[in-house]
Formats: structure tokens, sequence, C-alpha cells
């Protein structure tokens, strides 16, 4: 059976496009069709500057969240990527198979390392191996399938090239994974950027929906959507991207086409205050019943916690024997 492993990182609060992009098919997909591993992967959200309570209260609102979404942990496992030790355990000997120069080519690193150093902060050697940290998330679980943002696919092939290389060298002991994106709104933009994706961590809020905002706040952020000074509606990703978002967004919302929508906006002659009106009231209704679900969740934190620690167990059994394959691979004595 197809095995599917992907993750959260608790660096800021779960977006519309946290959803829109991954969790709703995580729910409504990929659980029912493999057998899946969803993981908070708290240990990635120590590579920058961090607020040591703030990691565990999102961690924690990431795990209801997920469960919220429709993850069930009677059909995959859902679990914290610290409280299983064969991540750590994993990463090391990938380091040891990467090399420095991949590392310093990845996208997310010069682009963080950048931001960093411009505000006059250091910059952490984790942020610079956190992709082989990624690839031992999904390696220790023989992962076939990694559901990911298109922001996210040059860290699959690293870890596809290490799988590779590891075989190579030390004897097959590694599935060779692949990504797999979404048809639809893969990457939802910042409503008031829309050169920048809708991410969690970003300082400016105006242009993000979170997954836990009032109805009220969801329309406000979506009826100020930046779009542009040019008669009609069409969707055209390269010369109207603010439009072209909302119209991905809509059309995720309600299983329709962008183009289609489009077109069908323009020849009504309806303006952009529709299109923003009619997306922001799409958005209302469909967090609707997440929101509510996540408030039971968080009145019943034993719940949660006991999901967490049946998942764990479960990971645990799952990626121990193909660590300890590799430690052995790789000439390491094991335990007397």
């Amino acid at each position: 059976m197809t095995r599917i492993f992907s993750g959260v990182k608790p660096t800021g609060h779960l977006t519309l496009g946290n959803y829109l992009g991954a969790l709703r098919r995580w729910a409504d997909e990929d659980q029912h069709r493999a057998e899946s591993l969803f993981c908070v992967v708290d240990l990635h959200a120590l590579t920058v500057d961090h607020d040591p309570a703030r990691v565990r209260r999102l961690s924690r609102q990431a795990a209801s969240l997920l469960l919220a979404t429709g993850l069930d942990p009677q059909v995959c496992t859902v679990f914290v990527q610290s409280h299983v030790d064969e991540h750590a355990r994993l990463s090391y000997l990938l380091e040891c198979v990467a090399s420095d120069g991949e590392m310093r080519r990845m996208i997310q690193y010069k682009e963080k390392s950048a931001r960093a150093q411009a505000a006059g902060q250091g910059v952490r050697l984790s942020l610079l191996t956190y992709p082989v940290l990624m690839a031992a998330d999904i390696l220790a679980y023989g992962a076939d399938e990694v559901p990911v943002g298109e922001d996210q696919t040059q860290h699959v092939e690293l870890t596809r090239d290490l799988a590779e290389r590891f075989n190579q060298r030390y004897g097959r002991t590694f599935v060779i994974p692949r990504a797999t994106e979404p048809a639809v709104a893969s990457r939802v933009m910042d409503l008031q950027d829309p050169a920048s994706k809708m991410g969690k961590s970003h300082d400016a809020t105006a242009g993000i929906v979170y997954l836990l905002d009032e109805p009220d706040v969801v329309g406000r952020k979506v009826m100020r959507a930046v779009t542009d000074s040019e008669p009609g509606v069409t969707y055209d990703r390269q010369a109207r991207p603010g439009l072209a978002n909302l119209l991905e967004i809509l059309a995720s919302c309600t299983g329709k086409e962008p183009a289609a929508l489009a077109a069908a906006y323009d020849a009504g002659g309806q303006g952009f205050g529709v299109l923003k009106r009619d997306t922001a009231e799409a958005v209302v209704e469909l967090l609707r019943p997440l929101r509510a679900r996540h408030a039971e969740l968080s009145a019943d934190p034993g719940h949660v916690d006991a999901v967490l620690r049946e998942g764990a167990a479960r990971a645990r059994a799952l990626a121990r024997p193909t660590v300890d394959a590799a430690y052995r691979a790789i000439g390491l004595l094991p335990p007397a």
C-alpha cells in the first residue's frame, strides 16, 4: 500500500493557504487512499529565533487543527516530530551523505539567511541543515509520496538525491519518494502582496487569512485584497496576479475552475467588489465547521494528548526498523 508523509511547521498560526494547499487534501483524500502519517514538525521551528512557550502553544494548536480538518486518528497517524527520536537519529546520518554545496543551493536557505543578515541577526546552522532533517522525516517512514506546495519541491528532490546516494554507497535502505501537488490553489498568495505566498510567519498580516480568524476579520481581509485597475475579469496569473489569486481561492472553495469563474463574472458585468464579496463568503463558510471543531478539541486537551501519544508510538514502530537498518548499513556498531 502507498505510504504518505507530510508535516506542518508550528512557526505561526495556520493559514487559508495551508488549508487549501495541503490540509484539506490530507483529510479528504490522502488519509483514505494510503497509509498516511501527518506530523507537527516542531524541530524545524527551532531553526530561527523563537519563543519556547510560543512554539509549544503553536504545536498544540497545529495538532488540534489537523484533527479539526478531519484527519481521523483511527485512519491515519497524527503525531509530533520531536516525540519520535528516529527523526534526529537519521538526520545526522544523512548529514554525512549530503554536501555543503547542496545545502547552500537551497532556495529557502538563501532567502531566509539573507533576511536574517539584513535584520542584523545571526544565521543558525540548523537553518542550513534543515532540508536534511526534512529528508529524514520522509525517509524514516519509507514514504512513497510527499504532498507539498511548490515551494517545497526542491527539498523533496534533495531527499530523493540523498536516498539514492545512500542506497548506492551502502546498500538499498530507503524508498525513493516523490512530491505530489494539488491542482488548484497549491500556493495561495498574500492578499496584499500577490507576489508572495500567504505565509504563516510573515510580519505583515493584513493579507493573511488565518484559519482561526473571526468571520468579520476574514471578510475585511478579502474585501481589501489587492487587484488591479484593468477593466473586466480575466484569469491570468502573470499579468493579473491579485485577481488570479482571488479566483483560485474561490475556485478551491466552490470546486469550479478559475477560468470559468472569471468568464462568468466578466460576462455578467460584475465588478471586483462582487467577486471579493463572494470569495469572502465562500471562505467564511469553508472555515466555519473547522473553527467549531477546533473549539471542541481545545476544550478537551486530554483527548489531543492521547491522540499524539498513540500517534508517536505508531510512528516510532514504523520508523525504527528503517533507521536501525541505516545505522547498520553505514557502518555503525549495533548496541550490545
